[in-house]
């Protein structure tokens, strides 16, 4: 019956539904949600299910037959019957592909930020006031007499404030930096500043998606009451703050406003200081001024800490995926089993032994779970691009670059086939428990 349904069947559907998915992943987000995103995920996984009856029929008709019996019998169960193969591979695709895409994604964005941190963090010391933003400060006077510590070999500082680019949309940071053209890691193109053009400003991702800036357009910011003329020099990536980020030259943003205090400073330590010499005296010169003083592995290491804390319920999804994609695997392959008990009740009184009936459908789930778990690989990976590229892109305006986990997918691949010869094994165990004459009795 299957060879006659065989027929009947298209593979336009999967196809059509595999571009549809390509196609979406290109569109726009409405109204800043990445709505076409997620159609996108969802053509590719139902495209990617539905392809598996003839991926199947493709691949196990091109694997040469083994010389051990139950093997043979596996392999030509497996290509008379491409659809109940089918029933067991969509369990494993649609679970392992769901895993393996979010497990790419997540491991994407923690080696991004850490890449990020590392870039970003260049000093040897870091400090700030105790309250975070343009709230509180420290006066010039006592930034400049910091720069004058003997531990210090140079000191850079930063001021943050805050501008309403758009009234419809939260505020914009304005960071006011000492060689602000170094902070952050760039990306993409850079404008050549040329000599007439207004000062320099660098854009983050955020606002290059949500604004439409672009480097080498001019721009008017509001700052001190007054539209200042600036000019794109480039964009970068800021991982800290969602909403944008314009980054000026301090000595720019002072000309501009006369503001001259700041939040935040970076200290790169003279020949021969520690860290621990600079803090206390640091400590000794702001007297009673609380400050948050961290040296750059401390930081990293509370960022990271935090990132993996946001995600933890993600780490607990893949695991409950992998649970899910075996329990569909066992229901599919049990049922089937259950289906085939007269057949295992002939090759019986053939001469087949329990024992090889045994090998012969442990053989069926792992070259199952093997297909599955390749097949679900490759339509996670597709799936991540989109989760990477298009959704967090659009969702938090967050670039990123692409750090598949190769360790953690092979061992999560080898354990779905290892689990699926087992399932399939203590299936077939039940199946054959009882008599030969009692299998076949219904066809005679």
């Amino acid at each position: 019956e299957q060879a006659m349904l065989a027929r009947a069947s298209s593979a336009w559907p999967p196809a059509l539904l595999i571009i549809a998915g390509a196609l979406l992943a290109t569109l726009a987000p409405v109204r800043g949600l990445p709505l076409f995103g997620y159609a996108s995920i969802a053509c590719l996984l139902l495209g990617s299910v539905a392809w598996m009856p003839r991926l199947s029929t493709f691949v196990f008709a091109r694997v040469p037959l083994p010389r051990a019996a139950p093997g043979t019998l596996a392999l030509a169960q497996l290509r008379g019957a491409p659809g109940q193969a089918a029933v067991s591979l969509a369990a494993i695709v649609a679970s392992f592909s769901l895993m393996a895409a979010m497990a790419i994604m997540v491991s994407s964005f923690r080696v991004s930020v850490d890449d990020w941190l590392s870039a970003v963090l260049p000093a040897d010391l870091y400090f700030r006031t105790a309250a975070s933003g343009d709230t509180a400060y420290l006066e010039p006077a006592l930034a400049e007499t910091i720069r004058t510590l003997p531990q210090a070999a140079r000191v850079d500082f930063l001021r943050v404030n805050r501008v309403q680019l758009d009234p419809r949309r939260p505020p914009v940071a304005v960071i006011a930096r000492d060689r602000a053209a170094r902070a952050f890691p760039p990306v993409g193109r850079a404008y050549a500043v040329r000599p007439g053009d207004p000062p320099p400003m660098w854009i983050s991702e955020a606002v290059l998606d949500v604004y439409g800036w672009r480097p080498g357009q001019a721009v008017r910011v509001p700052l001190a009451g007054a539209e200042r003329e600036f000019v794109v020099a480039g964009v970068f990536r800021d991982y800290a703050r969602q909403h944008g980020a314009l980054l000026v030259e301090r000595a720019d943003y002072v000309a501009l406003t006369g503001d001259r205090r700041v939040n935040d400073g970076a200290i790169w330590l003279a020949s021969g200081a520690s860290a621990v010499e600079a803090m206390q005296a640091l400590r000794s010169l702001t007297g009673t001024r609380e400050l948050e003083i961290s040296v750059p592995a401390a930081i990293r290491e509370q960022s990271l800490r935090v990132f993996d804390r946001s995600f933890a319920v993600t780490y607990a999804m893949e695991a409950l995926a992998v649970v899910v994609g075996l329990f569909g695997l066992s229901s599919s392959i049990g049922a089937i089993v259950l289906a085939r008990r007269r057949e295992f009740g002939v090759l019986r009184h053939l001469g087949v032994t329990r024992s090889q009936i045994g090998s012969m459908l442990a053989c069926e789930g792992g070259l199952l779970s093997l297909l599955g778990t390749l097949a679900g690989l490759l339509c996670g990976t597709a799936i991540s691009l989109v989760l990477v590229y298009v959704v967090n892109r659009q969702s938090f305006n967050w670039g990123m670059s692409l750090h598949p986990p190769y360790a953690l997918l092979a061992a999560l691949g080898g354990i779905v086939v290892v689990l699926g010869i087992a399932t399939a094994f203590f299936s077939g165990r039940e199946a054959t428990s009882q008599a030969a004459i009692r299998s076949v009795k219904d066809d005679w």
